[in-house]
């Protein structure tokens, strides 16, 4: 005689659930009772990768981002469905139960990736994967200095003396300090007439 299960499939199911809740809730409860709890301003913190946290929580987040997750997304569900077509495609028993079956997998497939396809071109013809570049701009200043004064400056050659933290020897070999130069201007300070 056979042995009934007093369990349904649902039954099942509900107790995995029930002892994936039961296990999460203590390791989170035990977590609780057997870290350390010593709070201080930096631990409570919100924490910005590394950085200091500064200004409002309610920063308007370039939507880009969204739309550059959802493409992501799609090819990540894309290869869900593809590796295990991959690894069952060329079966030999499939093909020796039904002789259309590798053909029909394979435009069933080739169909998929179109489909996939086309919604990244459209993506991509409506630009919303192009972010937004500056556009640099080149500074015009209008000046009466003619450019070919500019060019003769940079094209001459200049010496530098090499820097020497020793005192300056005159020819009678005397030391000389040296000085700090001083302003080429002398500030001149007006008093204001009441």
């Amino acid at each position: 005689m056979e042995e009934v299960s007093q369990l349904t499939e649902f039954g099942k199911v509900f107790i995995i659930l029930l002892v994936g809740a039961i296990v999460v809730s203590g390791t989170m409860l035990l977590s609780k009772l057997l870290s350390p709890s010593k709070p201080n301003a930096l631990k409570l913190s919100s924490y910005e990768c590394g950085e200091e946290p500064s200004g409002n929580a309610w920063v308007q987040i370039n939507s880009r981002f969204y739309v550059i997750a959802l493409v992501f997304l799609l090819f990540e569900v894309e290869m869900i469905f593809i590796f295990p077509w991959s690894t069952i495609f060329a079966q030999k028993e499939l093909i020796a139960a039904d002789s259309t079956w590798g053909w029909l997998a394979l435009i069933e497939m080739f169909i998929f990736v179109g489909i996939l396809l086309l919604g990244l071109v459209y993506v991509w013809r409506r630009k919303d994967l192009n972010w937004i570049k500056p556009r640099p701009t080149l500074t015009v200043v209008e000046t009466a200095v003619p450019l070919s004064a500019y060019d003769r400056i940079n094209a001459e050659t200049y010496v530098t003396r090499a820097f020497s933290a020793e005192p300056i020897k005159t020819v009678q070999e005397q030391t000389v300090p040296v000085s700090t130069p001083k302003p080429a201007f002398k500030p001149a300070f007006k008093r204001v007439q009441k």
